[in-house]
């Protein structure tokens, strides 16, 4: 599970909380991966910037959140330089953030110990410095935590298709000397796993896993159901006139 520290500028979270938590848990059940470990409070607050009883809280169902973006930039601002730390173990100063930051060191500490409100400006700069995701500083707490949340869904993702890549590969069929195919009872494929296997060979055969895994990372049905219409759009486009003639 990513811990946050270093993701990509210019990202920022979408969707509903409870999509994406119904989306990590299925997909983390799939896989084995226990509750404890998607869901760790500890990692999701320092992924988000969000306190631990506010995670806790909106895990559970319950509103939660800071609504004030000042307290919100002071206790995500703390969380930054209390987890991001130098190579030497040590805390960032305030000169040192004020230089990273292009700003004055008085413009810095006026900004930790809550005298000056800060402009989304303030926050770019120390976001920068800092290497946190665009928004970390600002973002509504429901909103951070689904950016985290979409962090550890997209490794889940990734750990699935490695899992797949993983028993193609180690999925070997012997002959029979006949040209057929050795099969034992115990290798007749039954229930979820045929209907497993036949959209693994749909993705594989017809090379739409970039197209699946896309349409996989979209936070809501209703975005996944415009790439179905698009799509049924070009088929329409492509189509033959007198519609696909058998082989």
């Amino acid at each position: 599970m990513t811990d946050g520290f270093s993701v990509p500028g210019g990202v920022t979270a979408s969707g509903s909380l409870p999509g994406v938590l119904t989306r990590v848990r299925g997909l983390a059940s799939r896989l084995g991966v226990p509750p404890a470990e998607v869901f760790d409070v500890t990692r999701l607050s320092v992924a988000s910037g969000v306190p631990d009883t506010v995670v806790k809280d909106l895990l559970s169902g319950r509103s939660g959140g800071e609504p004030d973006l000042q307290v919100r930039f002071l206790q995500r601002f703390d969380l930054l330089r209390r987890t991001r730390l130098k190579p030497n173990g040590r805390r960032y100063t305030q000169q040192e953030i004020a230089d990273g930051a292009g700003m004055s060191r008085q413009q810095a500490g006026a900004l930790i110990n809550g005298d000056r409100r800060p402009t989304l400006e303030h926050c770019a700069a120390i976001q920068r410095f800092f290497g946190v995701h665009a928004g970390f500083l600002s973002a509504e707490d429901s909103d951070a935590l689904v950016f985290a949340l979409q962090l550890t869904e997209q490794e889940l993702l990734q750990r699935a298709a490695a899992q797949e890549r993983s028993t193609r590969d180690r999925q070997v069929v012997p002959a029979t000397g006949h040209g057929g195919a050795a099969r034992g009872p115990s290798d007749e494929p039954t229930g979820s796993t045929t209907m497993d296997d036949a959209l693994e060979r749909l993705l594989q055969n017809h090379g739409v896993r970039g197209i699946a895994w896309r349409a996989a990372q979209l936070p809501t049905d209703k975005h996944r159901d415009k790439v179905t219409e698009w799509l049924d759009m070009l088929l329409e486009s492509v189509k033959p006139p007198h519609g696909p003639t058998e082989p």
